[in-house]
C-alpha cells in the first residue's frame, strides 16, 4: 500500500465519528440494561474490506481494538497502519487455515478463531519463533454443535475438535495464552438462546481455567443481547462503518 492509503479524508472521519458515537451510546445503554459498567466491554472494530484509512481514522478516535477475517488482506493493512503512526490491537477473526499462521502471528495480537488442537499446535510453533511473548488466543465454540461449521465443540469427547482438549492444547502452550472464548450466534437461533447458553460454556471453562475470562459474543444486530450475557468485546462493522464494500 502506497502512503496515500493511510489519508483520511475529513468528510469520512466525521462519517466513522458518528459511526463511533452511535455504537458507544448503544454499548452503553446495553451495560446500564445489564447493570455493568461500560467499561467493561471492548469494542473491536471489525474493518474488513474496509481501507486502512479508516483503521487510523477510527484510532484517532480512540478505537483501540480492530478485527480482520482474511490474512491476505490484513497482513498488508496491519503493516500500511502502522506506517502511518496508528498502533491498534490487531485481532484476527475468521477462519484461520494452519499455513498461515507464521503470517498471522507476526502481526495479530489477539487470534479470536481457533477451534481445533492442529491449528493450536500450528500458533504456537509459529508464535513461539516470531514473538517475544505469548499469542492471546480465544477458541472458537459451536453453540450449536454443529461439526460441519467452525467452532470447537462443547461436551464433545472428540479429540481434535472437542472445546476442552483444544482449551487444554491452547493453555498448555508455550507460545499462546488462553484468554478465552469467541462465538457467533447461530442462523436461525435468536440471540438471547445462543448468548445464554455460550454464558453456560464460558462459565465451566473458567472453572478449570481461571484466567480464560474473555468472552467475544455479539455483531452490529444482536450487541445489546450478547452484552447482556456477559460479552467483553463485541465485533461491530457495518453499524460503526457503514455498508461493507464489495469483495473483489
Amino acid at each position: 500500500m502506497t502512503d496515500s492509503s493511510t489519508a483520511v479524508r475529513p468528510e469520512r472521519r466525521a462519517e466513522l465519528a458518528a459511526g463511533l458515537a452511535r455504537v458507544r451510546a448503544r454499548i452503553a445503554d446495553a451495560c446500564v440494561a445489564a447493570g455493568r459498567h461500560a467499561d467493561e466491554v471492548t469494542l473491536v472494530a471489525v474493518t474488513k474490506t474496509y481501507p486502512a484509512a479508516d483503521v487510523v481514522a477510527l484510532a484517532g478516535l480512540g478505537v483501540t481494538d480492530v478485527g480482520e477475517n482474511r490474512d491476505q488482506e490484513a497482513a498488508g493493512k496491519a503493516a500500511a497502519v502502522a506506517g502511518a503512526g496508528a498502533v491498534p490491537r490487531w485481532h484476527f477473526i475468521g477462519q484461520l487455515q494452519r499455513n498461515k499462521a507464521r503470517s498471522v502471528v507476526r502481526y495479530a495480537d489477539v487470534v479470536q478463531s481457533v477451534d481445533s488442537v492442529r491449528l493450536a499446535a500450528a500458533l504456537d510453533a509459529a508464535a513461539t519463533g516470531a514473538r517475544d511473548r505469548p499469542l492471546d488466543v480465544l477458541v472458537q465454540v459451536s453453540v450449536d454443535g454443529d461439526p460441519a461449521r467452525g467452532g470447537a465443540l462443547p461436551g464433545v469427547a472428540d479429540p481434535e475438535r472437542g472445546l476442552d482438549p483444544v482449551a487444554a492444547a491452547v493453555a498448555g502452550a508455550g507460545g499462546l495464552r488462553l484468554a478465552g472464548l469467541m462465538a457467533v450466534a447461530p442462523l436461525g437461533w435468536e440471540p438471547d438462546r445462543a448468548f445464554a447458553r455460550l454464558a453456560e460454556v464460558a462459565a465451566r471453562l473458567r472453572a478449570d481455567h481461571p484466567g480464560a475470562t474473555v468472552l467475544s459474543a455479539g455483531m452490529s444486530g444482536d450487541l445489546e443481547s450478547a452484552i447482556g450475557h456477559g460479552a467483553t468485546h463485541v465485533r461491530v462493522g457495518s453499524a460503526l462503518l457503514g455498508m461493507r464494500p464489495t469483495l473483489g
